[in-house]
C-alpha cells in the first residue's frame, strides 16, 4: 500500500520509505516513478524474508557497522547489503518476478 506523507518526510532528504507494509512517499507526483516504487518494493520483499523485525535489526546493526568504519553517514547508508540490492536492481522492473530468496546476501562486503 502506498502513501503520500509531505509532513512526515517534509524536512528529509528521503523521497521514499518502506515501513512493512506501507511505502511512504514524500511526493504525491513519485506514485509515478517506477524506479523508486520498484526500489521500495524491493524493500518490502527483504523485510518479508527477514519476518520484518529481522530486517530492521539488520539494517540498524549494518548501518552502524558501516558508519563506524567509514565515517560517513551517506556512505554507511549506501553500503547497508538491503540498500546495495535495491539500488542495483531497481532499474530492472521485472526483478521481483525471478529474485531469489535471501538475494541480499550477494550484496554483504
Amino acid at each position: 500500500m502506498i502513501f503520500v506523507c509531505k509532513t512526515l518526510l517534509k524536512n528529509t532528504k528521503i523521497n521514499g520509505i518502506t515501513l512493512f507494509p506501507f511505502i511512504l512517499l514524500k511526493k504525491i507526483e513519485d506514485r509515478q516513478n517506477p524506479i523508486l516504487i520498484n526500489h521500495e518494493k524491493i524493500h518490502l520483499r527483504q523485510q518479508l524474508e527477514l519476518l520484518v523485525i529481522f530486517f530492521y535489526i539488520w539494517y540498524v546493526v549494518e548501518y552502524y557497522y558501516w558508519l563506524i568504519k567509514l565515517k560517513n553517514h551517506y556512505l554507511a547508508y549506501r553500503y547497508i547489503s538491503f540498500e546495495r540490492e535495491a539500488y542495483a536492481k531497481e532499474g530492472d522492473l521485472q526483478y521481483l518476478k525471478t529474485r531469489k530468496l535471501w538475494s541480499f546476501w550477494k550484496y554483504l562486503s
